[in-house]
């Protein structure tokens, strides 16, 4: 009887145990279920006004814009513009500019932007003549009566046009030094396009270079950058960087007086330097993104120094521009702005064109927002569409406006005061350059590869 009733349980026993596992999963999905309807009838619904957890759209900071008198310095007629923002230091006094500028003339440089090439360097002058570089490193002088002086490729023998892009100018009485996406710093005769020396960086070294007294300084894209002489094109002294991960076409250059060398890399970090010796004083780190909604999460500097006065002013494309001690390179504030180009210092405040599309005008003292001006967005207009951005290049002051010239066909100007828009002029094909004005003469590069005069 024993074993019979052990053998009937054994037989028995799984369908027993399944049947068990069965009635607990329901009853643990009731369970389940009930918990679930008691959570929602407990459910409270909090009273109030909703806010952005983003802080706003594209994550910009809510500002009041407000029209805060200025003071510019009196406009001064400048002879030359001879590197990126007009010097060496990426600042310059108020350029004359008359009040509304018209269509003097236009001049081919070559070739335009394209899918693969894009121009990336600003127009210099110097004695009359006007250097620009067009999208395939080829190098044009102008005349003031828009006529071309010469014209010089600066590809190496050995390569393709079609293998790189990009580049910048800087010009001094003696010597125009262009940079190329070929890595090389050439050096060439400002009145004939003569070479004078070329120097192979190894690295594309596509940022603008700066000149002051007989060296040159370069800042490459891969997290060098050199000290040349002027003279001979041979490499005096050396400063290294972090690898950059990623980093964009183009780039920011140096920032030199008589006795800082301020170096920008693509990983953020900003270091000075003696300009002769090339002995490290400083170095910091540009971090930090727009909360919300970034245009970009890459950390390069895309603003290029400028030195004014102790101070010197630095942003990175992400979403922060820094105002530093030159002596030491502590911070004496931070602006949860981006910027895409070298900011504008002028009457106390700061000008410049943010990671978003946006004109800006800051609070030189704590780089607290005072207006902001909503620039053209996209190409396409259907919202779904849309995934071109126009590009807006400046700003620039002269003749008492703020001056942004734009990939949508237009240069606008605007009020410093208050950031109303006051005069527009037409640009064919749409901006590819920063403006500049020298000689009362406003030049921009087209998307067309043309150099346009207005006057």
């Amino acid at each position: 009887m024993t074993g019979t009733k052990t053998l009937a349980s054994a037989a028995s026993g799984p369908a027993e145990k399944r049947t068990g596992r069965m009635r607990l999963a329901t009853f643990a999905a009731v369970a389940v279920a009930g918990f679930l309807a008691g959570c929602a009838e407990r459910d409270n619904i909090l009273l109030g006004d909703r806010s952005d957890i983003r802080g706003g759209p594209a994550g910009a900071e809510a500002v009041v814009n407000e029209a805060r008198p200025i003071s510019l310095a009196a406009p001064v007629t400048n002879a030359d513009w001879t590197h990126r923002n007009g010097g060496p230091t990426h600042s310059i006094t108020h350029p004359a500019l008359s009040a509304a500028p018209s269509a003097l003339f236009s001049n081919n440089i070559g070739s335009g932007d394209s899918r693969r090439l894009r121009i990336t360097a600003d127009p210099v002058v110097i004695g009359g003549r006007i250097f620009t570089l067009d999208s395939q490193s080829q190098v044009v002088a102008t005349s003031t009566a828009g006529e071309t002086l010469w014209a010089r490729s600066v590809i190496p023998d050995t390569d393709n046009a079609r293998d790189a892009s990009g580049g910048g100018l800087a010009v001094s009485s003696s010597v125009l030094l262009a940079t190329t996406g070929f890595g090389e710093v050439v050096a060439l005769d400002p009145a004939s396009g003569g070479e004078i020396w070329r120097q192979d960086l190894d690295a594309p070294g596509t940022s603008a270079p700066t000149i002051v007294g007989d060296l040159a300084y370069v800042v490459a894209r891969d997290g060098r950058a050199w000290a040349i002489e002027l003279g001979s094109g041979r490499i005096r002294w050396t400063q290294t960087s972090t690898v950059p991960v990623s980093n964009f076409a183009g780039g920011a250059g140096a920032a030199v007086n008589g006795e800082f060398a301020v170096f920008p890399f693509p990983t953020g970090e900003v270091l000075a330097s003696f300009p002769e010796g090339g002995l490290r004083r400083w170095s910091t780190v540009v971090t930090g993104q727009r909360a919300g909604s970034a245009a970009s999460t890459i950390s390069d500097i895309a603003g290029d120094p400028v030195i004014v006065g102790n101070r010197v002013y630095v942003g990175n494309v992400s979403g922060r521009v820094v105002a530093l001690n030159i002596a030491n390179g502590d911070r004496i504030w931070t602006a949860t702005e981006g910027a895409v180009g070298p900011v504008w210092p002028a009457g106390g405040s700061i000008f410049m064109v943010n990671d978003i599309g946006e004109l800006v005008r800051l609070d030189g003292d704590d780089g607290t927002p005072i207006w902001r001006v909503e620039l053209p967005g996209f190409a396409e207009s259907r919202e779904r569409r849309q995934k071109t951005r126009f590009a807006h290049y400046g700003p620039i002051i002269a003749g008492g406006r703020v001056i942004i010239a734009s990939g949508d066909g237009l240069i606008r100007q605007f009020d410093p005061t208050s950031g109303a828009l006051v005069g527009t002029i037409e640009v064919p094909g749409g901006a590819a350059s920063n403006p500049i004005v020298a000689n009362g003469t406003l030049y921009v590069v087209s998307q067309r590869g043309q150099l346009l005069a207005f006057r």
